[in-house]
């Protein structure tokens, strides 16, 4: 189920913000662009690497905390 959570989320993403703002939903499509403007797209560059870093060391713990029976 938590799948269908998240493909529901993306696709929502897809149709909603991307063609009102030109949302980028993968890091690395992002990185070669913020490279080559610079500024303000290369100072927001770390949130699209860290942000999902941090989100999936985080549900893998929360998983393993209060899911996981071991």
């Amino acid at each position: 189920m938590p799948w269908a959570t998240y493909g529901l989320a993306l696709t929502l993403i897809h149709l909603i913000s991307i063609p009102v703002t030109n949302t980028s939903v993968n890091p690395a499509r992002s990185t070669g662009p913020a490279l080559l403007v610079g500024g303000d797209a290369l100072a927001q560059l770390p949130l699209f690497w860290i942000a999902p870093l941090i989100d999936g060391a985080l549900g893998g713990w929360l998983y393993r905390t209060l899911i996981c029976e071991d």
